[in-house]
């Protein structure tokens, strides 16, 4: 008896470990369709636009239609609000988005690391840290946070325009009202270099140059151009003071959720929607700032001398934030 109950307690097992091995099998070997929600925060004429139509593009391609990516511009899923838009996101609300890592890092501090001041000289600086060992920290993070990272696009360095005066050191900043990004480091900064920083809507700086109720701002210069500020704006500084990649992320429920053969080749599009992104920027960063010399602005160039001085006077931002970044994440940029 004993031995006819152990054959037929393992036939069971044996049944039950085939019927899952089969389901299994069958829930990995389907390949369904899918229609996919992505958000972006800027128009249309954005290269974050043209990169994310390269992506849905390919996509659709390669899967023979099965996946289709429908792209949202200017938050229309977050009532233009980016921060909305990536908790959306990580909710999975959304599946998609390119989203700037100054929003990421109001639900993940250690992100904000990459827009510490003065953190990379130049492109080629940036590259490197974000091709190799920072932009796989990066990664790790964003899956720690239940997304996907589909690699990098670019922002561009942040630069600064005012009305005074042309700035070339901190003693040109000193008292300067600069609309700047609604987070904390940004302010903390602006204040350690004695501006007087206003966290102001975007869709408001325009009018506000126009009138002076602020004396400048800093973004991209995409963004100066395609908002016309060479029209309220007289100087501008190229002082690479910030740098701003995007990322290309992914509910990560929702990428798990998907065939591993259409995964790849999510992968593989996202990576060249990222190379196209970034290489239509550059381009389009070149001939947006010949526009705005043909304009009237002045543009100013500090030299080394002067930014080792403004990297100087934002140490105390680096000490301050040391702890919500971590230290290690720090030294594989700084290093």
């Amino acid at each position: 008896m004993k031995n006819i109950l152990t054959v037929f307690v393992s036939v069971i097992l044996v049944g039950v470990m085939v019927g899952c091995q089969s389901v299994g099998t069958v829930a990995s070997n389907e390949k369904g369709n899918h229609n996919l929600k992505m958000s972006i925060t800027v128009s249309e004429s954005s290269t974050w636009y043209l990169g994310a139509e390269h992506f849905a593009k390919e996509v659709a391609e390669k899967t023979d239609g099965r996946i289709k990516i429908k792209l949202y511009a200017n938050e229309q899923l977050s009532a233009g609000d980016p921060a909305k838009g990536v908790e959306m996101l990580l909710k999975g609300s959304t599946d998609l988005s390119y989203h700037s890592p100054i929003i990421y890092s109001v639900f993940e501090k250690r992100l904000g690391v990459i827009t510490a001041p003065f953190l990379f000289k130049n492109l080629d600086e940036a590259d490197e840290k974000m091709h190799g060992e920072g932009g796989e920290a990066l990664k790790e993070i964003l899956s720690e946070n239940g997304i996907e990272p589909l690699g990098f696009g670019e922002s561009g360095f942040r630069q600064v325009t005012n009305n005074v005066r042309p700035i070339r050191n901190p003693e040109d900043i000193e008292d300067l009202k600069v609309r700047i990004p609604g987070i904390k480091m940004y302010m903390d900064l602006w204040r350690e270099l004695d501006a007087d920083p206003t966290a102001m809507a975007f869709s408001e700086v325009f009018t506000g140059l126009q009138q002076g109720t602020i004396d400048g701002q800093e973004n991209p210069i995409d963004v100066i151009k395609s908002s016309k500020l060479e029209e309220v704006q007289k100087y501008i500084s190229i002082w690479n003071y910030s740098y701003d990649p995007l990322i290309l992320g992914m509910n990560k429920e929702k990428f798990d959720s998907i065939h591993p053969d259409d995964q790849k080749i999510i992968k593989i599009a996202a990576e060249n929607a990222n190379k196209y992104q970034i290489k239509i920027s550059r381009e389009k960063e070149k001939q947006q700032m010949r526009e705005l010399k043909a304009s009237g602005m002045e543009f100013v160039y500090p030299t080394d001398d002067e930014i080792e001085v403004f990297r100087k006077a934002s140490e105390k931002i680096y000490d301050n934030y040391e702890s919500e970044w971590g230290s290690d994440l720090l030294d594989t940029f700084r290093k």
